[in-house]
């Protein structure tokens, strides 16, 4: 499956992850799980989901190395401050935060299922071929950063 790394865009793999949650609340309406407020917390999930990723985005500007998620290689610094020192993928916690928004708010078992594959996927596939190359290209610092913070949280 390594054909597999560093080849969808994860923006492109949480579209489909929203979308399949969307598409699967709608046709299997019989799993349906609404609480009292769920549209709030759905909201509340997907506006921090989003406030997370841009941060880890504008961190990575700030320190003028590349966003690009399938080229890890071109990235020219390790970003450890800000959001970097609690996660070392913000911006792929905040998709998973803000894909669990989108389950919530379609508060479809199967949809609230969704949400952990799509971070297998992410780890499997993004992260950790990422992971590989920052290695490669930063070495010990970068793998001192590894046993300092969480991939995730």
């Amino acid at each position: 499956m390594k054909s597999l790394e560093l080849r969808v865009p994860p923006l492109m793999v949480f579209a489909v992850f929203a979308t399949l949650d969307v598409a699967i609340g709608y046709a299997l309406p019989q799993f349906d799980l609404p609480f009292g407020g769920h549209r709030f917390v759905a909201l509340a999930l997907l506006v921090l989901g989003v406030a997370i990723a841009i941060a880890g985005v504008l961190a990575f500007r700030r320190a003028r190395t590349s966003v690009d998620p399938l080229t890890p290689t071109k990235a020219t610094s390790i970003v450890a401050t800000g959001v970097y020192s609690v996660s070392r993928n913000p911006m792929y916690l905040g998709m998973a935060l803000a894909l669990l928004g989108v389950a919530v708010w379609v508060s479809s078992v199967p949809g609230y299922l969704l949400v952990p594959v799509f971070c297998l996927y992410i780890t499997r596939f993004q992260i950790q071929p990422e992971e590989r190359a920052l290695v490669a290209a930063f070495g010990e610092p970068f793998l001192a950063y590894m046993g300092e913070v969480r991939r995730w949280v």
